[in-house]
């Protein structure tokens, strides 16, 4: 069996670089995957270089491609820090199904499923009404090639791009999903009351999508809470 962890980074982002690709490229060797940056190389293109020039979500496309080489491949965001005692995400989703949390819980519930509506809108009703994935933690495998091409040759650009993109095509081809627990992608909203205030600590991946700021009186952006939570989980570094 082939793996593969892949990220979306490039020259704009060298402080996460510097900050998590230690801890990606660690985590890669640690359950045997390689690992790819998917850089501006990978930015997504029309034909014509139109819709999708640029817009760095859509670098995962490049999966598509990758599956004709890789088994299984696991995307990582960029702004992630996963705990040192992370367990192997390969293990715990069967290959037959594709690994995500779903993000229409709480109080993104509403703002998510008009999302999906959106793309019904676009791209043609499904019954589409729950499960919003989230591909800062996403695992596939090669028989899911296909939930990473353009819907009708084009791309969805309304807010949320490749989650509501991919998640559209997962429901339209019928995938089955293992719903992970919100631990394997612990975002800001999974600490909010509706969840009893989870500690992000005693999750396996801390994801700092959107504002990603914990602790809004000691920090000033989710940089620098990052970097302090790399000091909770590693210590300070050398």
């Amino acid at each position: 069996m082939k793996l593969l962890i892949t990220t979306r980074s490039d020259k704009t982002v060298t402080d996460w670089e510097e900050l998590t690709h230690p801890i990606l490229k660690n985590y890669a060797e640690k359950v045997g995957a390689d690992f790819l940056v998917l850089n501006e190389e990978y930015d997504a293109k029309d034909a014509t270089g139109g819709i999708g020039n640029g817009v760095y979500q859509f670098r995962i496309f490049e999966h598509y491609k990758l599956h004709d080489k890789y088994d299984r491949i696991l995307s990582l965001d960029n702004d992630i820090m996963i705990h040192p005692n992370c367990p192997n995400i390969f293990d715990c989703v069967p290959y037959d199904q594709i690994g995500t949390i779903y993000e229409d819980v709480g109080s993104r519930k509403q703002w998510r499923q008009n999302c999906m509506i959106d793309a019904q809108n676009q791209f043609g009703f499904i019954g589409w009404q729950d499960g919003y994935i989230n591909t800062g933690v996403f695992l596939t495998s090669k028989c899911h090639k296909d939930i990473f091409q353009k819907i009708n040759g084009k791309y969805f650009v309304d807010w949320g791009t490749d989650d509501v993109h991919i998640g559209y095509l997962i429901n339209k081809y019928g995938y089955k999903v293992k719903r992970l627990p919100y631990q394997w992608n612990h975002m800001t909203m999974f600490s909010e009351p509706w969840n009893q205030s989870a500690d992000r600590f005693q999750s396996n991946i801390i994801h700092y999508a959107g504002n990603g700021v914990f602790e809004k009186n000691s920090v000033s952006d989710k940089l620098e809470q990052a970097k302090k939570d790399f000091e909770v989980l590693y210590g300070k570094p050398a």
